[in-house]
This record gives C-alpha cells, structure tokens and sequence, in this order.
C-alpha cells in the first residue's frame, strides 16, 4: 500500500484507505511522523472516513500518533468516524482518550487554525 499524506500549509493530512493491515497501519505512523518531523508540521490530521471497522490496534496507533505529535509540540486531528464505527468503539471499550477528533475534514482543519490563533 501507498501511503498518501498531504500538506496543507503546516498541516499534513493524511488518509486512511478502508481497514488497513497491521504492518500498513504501522507505516502510515513511520511515514506521518517522519513528515511531521521534516515539515515542521504544526498539525495532523488523520481522515478515518474510509474506514467501516477500527480494531484495539488501529485505535491504539492513533493514539500514540496523536501522543508522539503532541510530544513534537503539534496538535492531532482524527477526522471522519463514522457512527457504526464510534458505536463498535464504545461497545468495545476502544478509546481515544485526550486526541481531538471532528465530524470531518473541514471541522477539523478549522479546529487546528483556532488551536494555531491561541497558540500566538
């Protein structure tokens, strides 16, 4: 799998394709990371829109993304779970405790930029 991340300004946004394998979704925190590093990036964002299922790993990884990019002095933004999806998660017990998440990635660009403004 190719690994997609974008950069919008000092934000990389990044977009994951359906239920991904393990060793792809440990990828796509090398990539994110090593880019986040590289760019400077202020912000992440993480698209899950795709994605009709997320298992303890998947969520896991998220986390620690989000941990790893706060710990770099940016912020993260889990954009996109869809309703079965956040249901499956709370029936599970799935959490993804202290990352920002929104409805998509408008609201979550737009989150970023208010993080950004108080940030000054």
């Amino acid at each position: 799998m190719e690994i997609t991340i974008l950069k919008q300004g000092d934000v990389l946004i990044a977009t994951m394709q359906g239920a991904l394998p393990d060793v792809d979704i440990l990828r796509l925190r090398a990539a994110l990371l090593q880019q986040a590093v590289r760019c400077r990036s202020r912000g992440v964002i993480v698209d899950v829109t795709s994605m009709d299922v997320m298992d303890s790993f998947a969520s896991h990884i998220l986390q620690d993304i989000a941990y790893t990019i706060r710990l770099r002095g940016a912020e993260t933004v889990i954009v996109g779970v869809q309703p079965d999806v956040a249901f499956a998660m709370v029936q599970l017990g799935l959490r993804l405790e202290n990352v920002a998440t929104a409805l998509d990635l408008e609201e979550g660009m737009a989150y970023l930029s208010r993080k950004f403004k108080t940030a000054r």
